[in-house]
Formats: C-alpha cells, sequence, structure tokens
C-alpha cells in the first residue's frame, strides 16, 4: 500500500511538472487549472481565478502580517510547501482554480457582515470547499495547528483536503483567528460556528450535516477535542455533534503554555478558556470516537507520552471507540505524512471513521 502511495505521489508530481504553465500564462491563458511546483508564490496569488477563489496562499512563520509576507514571494511552491507535500498541495491549488471556473464558490465567511462589522477580527474566518463525488454524502473539516502568526490552512489543510477529496468526501478547510486574535476563546468560537455554519446551508453546499469528522493537527486538534465536549463544545453551540476525531499529532495537554496564553491573549479574563482544559479532562461519556497519533520522533511534543496515555485512559473509561497510533520517524508538522513513517495514516484513519459511522 504504502508503494502504491509513493509511486502515485510521484507520478501526480510528474504530472504536474510537465504542465504547460510557463507557456500558457506567455499566451495569455493564465488563469487555468496549470499551477505547477516550479512556479512562484508571487506567481501563484496574482493568478486571477485563484485570486477569484478567496484561497489563503499563507502557509510560513511571519506571514501572517502584510508587511512580512513579500519575504517569501519568489520562492517556489516546491520550495514553500510544507514537507513532502508538494503534489498534493498543487493539486488541491489546481482543484480550487477548476471549481471557481465551473461556477462553485470556493470561499465561505463563517461570520456575517454585521458580525465582521462589530468585530473585524472575524473577517478572517473562512472556510474553503471542496466538494466531493458524493451529492449530500458525509463531509471532513480539517483544521490545522496554529504557530504565532499563522495557522496550518495552506501547509496542513490543502493536502489533507485533496486526499480526502480523492476518497469522494466533501472538505471545508476552515481558517480561524491566530496571533493576537487567539484570546476569549477565537478558535473554539470560530469551530462552532463554522459547523453551524455548514449544518445551516447543508443543502446548498451538498452535504448531510451528521456524522461529519473533524481532522485536525496540533494544536487545532486541542481545539477540536475541546469542541467534542458536549457542555463545552458542540453542546455550547447548539451544533451537530461529529461523528469523528481524526487527531495527528495532538497537543493534548497545554500546561507549560497555558500561563503564558493566559498572559498575552486573556490577560484580563476570568472565565474559563478552552487551553486550560487538558483531552482527557475534556472526555465524557458521548465523547465521538477518536483516532489519533504522533511520531516517536515529534521534538515539539517530546518524549513524555504520558499526556496520550492520560487521554486514552479517559476514552476506556468512558467506553469511547478510538484507535491510536504511533510511527517511529514522523516529526512533527507532517501532514498527511509523505516521506515519513507516517505516509498513509489518512488512509487508516478515514477507514475508522466510516467504521463509526457506517
Amino acid at each position: 500500500m504504502k508503494l502504491k502511495r509513493v509511486l502515485a505521489s510521484a507520478l501526480l508530481l510528474a504530472t504536474l511538472l510537465t504542465l504547460p504553465a510557463r507557456a500558457a500564462q506567455a499566451s495569455g491563458a493564465k488563469g487555468e487549472a496549470n499551477i505547477t511546483p516550479d512556479m512562484t508564490m508571487q506567481e501563484i496569488r496574482s493568478n486571477p481565478v485563484m485570486q477569484q477563489s478567496g484561497l489563503f496562499l499563507y502557509g510560513s512563520f511571519g506571514e501572517g502580517t502584510q508587511w512580512t509576507r513579500s519575504r517569501l514571494e519568489n520562492q517556489t511552491l516546491q520550495e514553500y510547501a510544507w514537507g513532502q507535500t508538494v503534489p498534493e498541495t498543487t493539486a488541491a491549488l489546481n482543484l480550487a482554480v477548476q471549481n471557481v471556473k465551473d461556477g462553485v464558490q470556493v470561499t465561505w465567511q463563517v461570520y456575517s457582515p454585521e458580525e465582521t462589522e462589530v468585530d473585524p477580527s472575524l473577517g478572517c474566518v473562512q472556510l474553503f470547499y471542496f466538494p466531493g463525488s458524493d451529492p449530500d454524502g458525509k463531509y471532513a473539516i480539517v483544521m490545522g495547528g496554529n504557530a504565532l502568526t499563522i495557522n496550518g490552512t495552506f501547509g496542513e489543510g490543502l493536502p489533507t483536503a485533496w486526499e480526502l477529496h480523492e476518497k469522494g468526501y466533501t472538505v471545508f478547510v476552515l481558517r480561524y483567528r491566530a496571533w493576537t486574535d487567539l484570546g476569549d476563546n477565537a478558535p473554539l468560537q470560530d469551530l462552532g460556528n463554522a459547523v453551524n455554519f455548514i449544518t445551516a446551508h447543508a443543502e446548498q453546499l451538498r452535504v448531510q450535516p451528521e456524522d461529519y469528522a473533524i481532522v485536525a493537527y496540533s494544536s487545532g486538534a486541542q481545539v477540536a477535542g475541546i469542541f467534542a465536549n458536549q457542555k463545552r463544545g458542540y453542546g455550547a453551540f447548539g451544533a451537530q455533534k461529529p461523528g469523528a476525531l481524526i487527531l495527528g499529532y495532538p497537543i493534548v495537554d497545554f500546561s507549560i503554555i497555558k500561563p503564558v496564553y493566559h498572559i498575552v491573549y486573556d490577560p484580563t479574563a476570568c472565565g474559563w478558556r478552552y487551553y486550560w482544559t487538558d483531552l482527557n479532562q475534556a472526555v465524557d461519556d458521548d465523547y465521538p470516537p477518536v483516532y489519533f497519533w504522533r511520531g516517536d520522533n515529534d521534538t515539539i511534543l517530546g518524549p513524555d507520552t504520558s499526556f496520550y496515555e492520560a487521554f486514552e485512559q479517559a476514552l476506556q473509561k468512558h467506553g469511547v471507540a478510538y484507535q491510536r497510533t504511533a510511527f517511529a520517524d514522523a516529526p512533527h508538522a507532517v501532514s498527511i505524512g509523505r516521506g515519513t513513517a507516517a505516509d498513509g495514516w489518512l488512509d487508516e484513519a478515514a477507514a475508522f471513521w466510516e467504521e463509526q459511522v457506517g
């Protein structure tokens, strides 16, 4: 299975590299679904149809603010994409372009213009829509991690969206608030409101509102794990319960940086904040099934796995179906795991999801 996947990725990359993107641009065909890994990020971002899509195309540290973005404009997509996900990231970008040309609205604002007028930070909260092959079928929300000025919408979201799209699922990549807008439970609110938005527009978006999966990474996975709690999460938002959680290298415990988060993001807050709750504390009898994994050589999570044991024990205590996997070689932020021992993990996770919801 892994050899087939490697060969498929190599074939996809070779196909993308042979697309006549340069010639197409020279002949005035810019705006076609002809993005290739050797194009610069500036070229991709200036693609008029890509601009029309509204897709957020920034994914490197320091690019969360406008004045720092120009420094990486001349990097090629091959250099810019996270890890070895270049073929899948490129394919997702071309899919977005083709969707626009087919009349599909790619970007959906989670909050209304009235809400955004009151709080401008809400304007960045968006769902990037990749319709699946099964009308009215299940959907997945992808929630990347976040670090400093940016979240993993691009680096983790796009390759994951492509992989799930190829399996026939409709996928929404959630861009949520980060950096100085992380306070006041903002990521949790953004996830809850995103689920409610999809539910309210299920017919228009051609999805079934039940049995959806949240595919989340790193600190985004911690937010997803809190959202899966009936009291603090989906129940508090009046939202549909997730059919499954699929968590890649989740930060299940914020114990080291809780005080920092509180001082930086919520210095005057007295009430509960999502980062104060460890995932083992969030598990209850109504918690959805969970697939979660990490790499043994993940230097961000470190060698201590006691937090994962505590999460697993809580799942067992409450009778929640789960699958825990560890990979010998899978550093942090490898998303779909290409080029690591975790390659193919999403196949296993999708099978787990299907097994749980039918």
